[in-house]
């Protein structure tokens, strides 16, 4: 695995508390492969934390991604819903858990916030 997905999945829990603000619950397996090896991490959310593990277990919904395309999630490369409707990767079960979690992944370099741009257009930078 690499390590830009160890980190991400190792930030989580700090970086909860301001992604999950809502009244997200529930269990995301996501399951990782390489060739013919696949990794599991099991995310617990609730609102404003999240637990990760290493291992398989009951969940609310599951994730089946590649790694490579998972690390591009990680590092903004790729767009988790967009992934997802190209069926580059493949979701079941409670779509609310996969779409509060990807909230995690950032944001592709160069977006900007088109509040952010309509103020500059008008001259309003509050």
């Amino acid at each position: 695995m690499s390590q830009a997905i160890e980190r991400f999945f190792e930030s989580l829990p700090a970086r909860a508390p301001e992604v999950l603000r809502g009244l997200v619950s529930g269990t995301l397996q996501i399951d990782l492969t390489t060739g013919g090896l696949t990794e599991h991490w099991l995310v617990r959310m609730r609102p404003g934390a999240v637990a990760v593990g290493r291992e398989r277990g009951p969940a609310d919904a599951i994730w089946y991604s590649s790694a490579e395309l998972f690390e591009r999630l990680v590092t903004g490369q790729a767009q988790g819903v967009a992934a997802v409707l190209r069926n580059e990767s493949t979701f079941s079960g409670n779509v609310v858990l996969f779409l509060a979690f990807r909230r995690f992944f950032p944001n592709p370099p160069g977006t900007r916030d088109p509040r952010e741009a309509a103020r500059r257009q008008t001259g309003r930078l509050a």
